[in-house]
């Protein structure tokens, strides 16, 4: 089977956060045929394992995706279908570039197809993350999609809110407001507060971005209800403690104005993460991407991924790579252009090559929170 056969046939494969086993199967499978030693871990996680020695390499993707069926179907030089951007694309590249690459003196590659890291509890890269804690790896690529030419530095943090107002229901032509009009207090106030905090940053990296994610009310005739989950992505600079005091605060201003009472609940948080450009694995990823023809540059990403989870723990070198337009997450019209997709497979197989030991020297990397 060949690289975009691998993909098409993974792709095909529904595999929504937490509904990953079948595409597991499938990968591990594949990866046994290629030659990797390949097994589900604990986590569910897909891991296929090539070579052997002191130096390990990871190359950390994920292989469930968000809700949405796309149709599978090629036009062209392009493959439409769920995941094959985020990140089935990156992930089949990396198995791809190992195998074409084959073992080498001293090193393990260790090629990881992670579950739920679309859920924020990110249980596949925590899987990960903890089995070489106490021996961290070489060096990491995490398989995300900047573009073949492109090189993924860091990402935002990430807190979710879940909020629920309450207060005694009432009707519509009465003196209080209903239910509905103080969650939307709450949330221009959580604007407002992002607006003073981003005064003067220019670079979306550097912004507290909130999101509003759901907004439903429901009432049982005598209690009227109000839920909003809020997301907002995170700078490197903004300590958790202190936004989520400003939540608090907004929350204690809403009931000052109006019947309802307001419950805060955070989660899923990762402090936002920047890995240094100081290092073996980015030369490596510069030299290959020229040596393709491609003029390389980095990369700062709003979003959220296994980066976070992993990087702080490990402190190893580490980027994000991917061949596909990041625009196209999450959409109806998800596809990936094949061509773009072989040319980061000879990008990998060069890095792969040619990847100093140890991933060469790093500077720390940057967690905050």
């Amino acid at each position: 089977m060949d690289a975009e056969g691998l993909l098409e046939q993974l792709v095909r494969i529904e595999s929504v956060s937490g509904q990953e086993e079948a595409a597991v199967a499938f990968l591990v499978e594949a990866m046994s045929r290629l030659g990797f030693r390949a097994y589900t871990d604990e986590a569910g996680n897909a891991v296929g394992e090539l070579g052997d020695g002191p130096d390990t390499v990871v190359l950390l993707g994920h292989i469930d995706t968000v809700p949405g069926r796309v149709p599978v179907r090629r036009e062209g030089p392009w493959l439409y279908g769920r995941g094959t951007v985020d990140a089935k694309g990156p992930l089949a590249a990396f198995v791809a570039a190992t195998a074409q690459v084959g073992p080498q003196p001293g090193r393990r590659f260790v090629v990881v197809g992670a579950v739920e890291e679309e859920a924020a509890t990110s249980k596949g890269a925590r899987q990960v993350r903890d089995r070489f804690a106490d021996a961290p790896p070489s060096a990491c690529i995490v398989g995300e999609p900047s573009g073949w030419d492109r090189v993924t530095l860091g990402y935002k943090g990430r807190l979710l809110v879940e909020v629920t107002l309450q207060q005694p229901a009432g009707h519509t032509a009465g003196p209080h407001g209903g239910v509905a009009e103080a969650g939307i207090l709450l949330w221009q106030a959580l604007q407002a507060h992002a607006e003073t905090f981003n005064a003067g940053r220019e670079r979306a990296f550097d912004r507290l971005l909130p999101s509003l994610r759901r907004f439903q009310t429901e009432s049982d005739g005598l209690t009227d209800q109000a839920h909003l989950t809020i997301g907002l992505r995170l700078p490197p600079d903004l300590e958790r403690t202190a936004l989520e005091a400003a939540l608090e605060a907004a929350a204690r201003r809403v009931e000052a104005v109006t019947p309802a009472q307001v419950h805060l609940t955070t989660y899923g948080y990762e402090p936002a993460f920047r890995a240094s450009r100081q290092n073996g694995l980015v030369r490596a990823f510069l030299a290959a991407i020229r040596a393709e023809g491609g003029r390389p540059r980095f990369v700062l990403k709003t979003g959220t991924s296994d980066m976070n989870v992993v990087g702080p723990v490990w402190g190893c070198p580490i980027v994000a790579y991917g061949a596909g337009d990041a625009a196209l997450d999450h959409t109806p019209e998800e596809r990936i252009h094949l061509g773009e997709f072989r040319r980061s497979i000879a990008v990998l197989s060069r890095v792969l090559q040619h990847l100093p030991t140890g991933g060469g020297t790093v500077e720390p990397p940057r967690a905050v929170g």
